[in-house]
C-alpha cells in the first residue's frame, strides 16, 4: 500500500524570512509554524536554510564498451576525508538562467568531459540534505562514446581542474562497494544504474 503525504505547502505558515548571507551559498533564517501530526500547530520556530539552487548530475555511459566516464576533482567539503579531498564523481552542474535540466546536462558534459550525449535518460531527483538546504538534484544517464572523453576537463575561469577517466561499469561498482565513491549523488546514481542496467538505452 502506498503511503500518501498528510500535509502540503499550505500547512506551513512563514512569518518572516531574513537574509543572513548572500553569495555563492546564500543563507536565510525562517520564522515559521507548521501543522502537527497529532493536531494543531507547532510553536513558532526558527530554521536556517542554505539556498544553494538546484543541480543536475549526469553519469556518462557507453553501452558498447560498458564503460563509465568518471571525474576526479578537489572538493573543499572533503578536506577532512582520510583519503584526501579529491573525490571520484560524475559530471554535474548548477542551472544557469532559464535552462532545462537536459540543457544543463548537455552543457556540463561538454565542459567537464568533452562529451556529447547521444541520448539522455532521466533517472530520479532527490533533496540533498533538506534539513538545512533546499538543493534538489536530478540525475540523468547519458549515452556517450567514451572514447571521445578528454583527459583534463573543466573551465579554468571557474577554477575547475578535472581529471577524466574511463572505467568499466563492473569496476565502478567494485569501487562503490569499497567506498571510493563517497558522495551522495554518485552513490545514488550508481545504485540506480545497478537496478536498471538491463533497460538502459534499449533502442
Amino acid at each position: 500500500m502506498t503511503v500518501k503525504a498528510k500535509f502540503h505547502k499550505k500547512d506551513v505558515q512563514v512569518e518572516k524570512r531574513e537574509a543572513l548571507h548572500k553569495g555563492f551559498l546564500s543563507i536565510f533564517r525562517y520564522r515559521l509554524q507548521h501543522r502537527l501530526f497529532n493536531g494543531g500547530w507547532s510553536e513558532t520556530i526558527d530554521r536556517e536554510l542554505m539556498d544553494r539552487g538546484d543541480a543536475v548530475m549526469v553519469i556518462p555511459y557507453d553501452p558498447k564498451t560498458n564503460e563509465l566516464v568518471v571525474l576526479e576533482q578537489f572538493r573543499v567539503g572533503a578536506m577532512e576525508n582520510e583519503h584526501g579531498p579529491w573525490l571520484f564523481e560524475f559530471v554535474a552542474g548548477m542551472f544557469d538562467a532559464d535552462e532545462s535540466a537536459e540543457q544543463v546536462a548537455e552543457r556540463e558534459l561538454m565542459e567537464e568531459a568533452g562529451l556529447k550525449a547521444e541520448q539522455l535518460q532521466y533517472a530520479l531527483s532527490y533533496y540533498s540534505s533538506p534539513g538545512g538546504t533546499n538543493e534538489r538534484l536530478s540525475i540523468y544517464i547519458a549515452k556517450v562514446n567514451a572514447a571521445d572523453a578528454v583527459e583534463l576537463g573543466g573551465i579554468a575561469e571557474e577554477h575547475e581542474d578535472i581529471r577524466v577517466s574511463r572505467i568499466d561499469f563492473n569496476e565502478a561498482i567494485r569501487m562503490l562497494e569499497k567506498g571510493y565513491f563517497n558522495n551522495a549523488a554518485s552513490v545514488i546514481g550508481l545504485q540506480w544504474m545497478q537496478l536498471h542496467t538491463e533497460r538502459l538505452f534499449n533502442d
